[in-house]
């Protein structure tokens, strides 16, 4: 699925700023939500033109200036290319990382959904019964299985769940582990939970992962 973003080049004026050369940031913007990182130049903001997000001027100092905004540019469209070729979820920060070199955090859903547990567990008698637990552990038994039986791996990136990942984990339950209706509803039902918490913990945005989180179980005729 393609993903829309734009790019913005912009002045950052330090606080108490009085005068002289100001840096240069490249704001990435992906579904409402920004990365924003040096362009590793500066300039006089009497020299730059906001609306165009360049240096004024056509003398060889601004069109050279200029080509190495123009040159960031390009890499920020070749990185955006390269994750969708990939069919990698596209974010402000996965673009910026792809820019800068430098790798994100990865947040491993299987990790996630054993700390969730750990909290449900800390609070059976109080907040949770022992069966919720049960569930949830089962759930998590569940989804390891499937990640392994589907990416032959323990364990994948939370931004590399998308909708085949539901769709196929609903037709693993269903087919390889042969749950019923209502036990394979319920499943999904824990894993989007852990989902949620991703989102609601700024990790993944919701508007990419929506059609996800409103796919409803397959009928598979038999």
């Amino acid at each position: 699925m393609k993903t829309n973003f734009s790019l913005l080049f912009y002045l950052k004026k330090p606080k108490n700023y009085s005068d002289g050369l100001v840096p240069i940031y490249l704001r990435i913007t992906v579904a409402g939500k920004r990365a924003e990182t040096t362009t590793a130049r500066s300039c006089d903001p009497l020299q730059w033109n906001s609306k165009a997000g360049r240096l004024k001027g056509t003398k060889e100092s601004s069109r050279t200036f200029n080509a190495y905004l123009d040159q960031l540019q390009t890499m920020v469209y070749s990185a955006h290319q390269s994750l969708t070729e990939q069919k990698t979820t596209i974010t402000a920060d996965r673009l910026k990382s792809k820019l800068t070199g430098k790798a994100e955090t990865a947040r491993m859903i299987l990790d996630i959904f054993r700390e969730h547990n750990r909290q449900v567990s800390s609070l059976v008698g109080a907040d949770f019964a022992k069966g919720t637990l049960e569930r949830y552990q089962t759930s998590l038994k569940h989804t390891a299985e499937f990640i392994k039986w589907k990416y032959n791996t323990v364990d994948i990136d939370i931004r590399d769940i998308d909708h085949d990942f539901v769709v196929s984990y609903d037709f693993y339950l269903r087919s390889v582990r042969k749950c019923a209706n209502n036990s394979a509803v319920k499943y999904l039902k824990n894993f989007k939970k852990i989902v949620r918490i991703c989102i609601a913990s700024g990790w993944l945005i919701f508007r990419i992962v929506k059609h996800m989180l409103e796919i409803k179980p397959i009928a598979y005729s038999s």
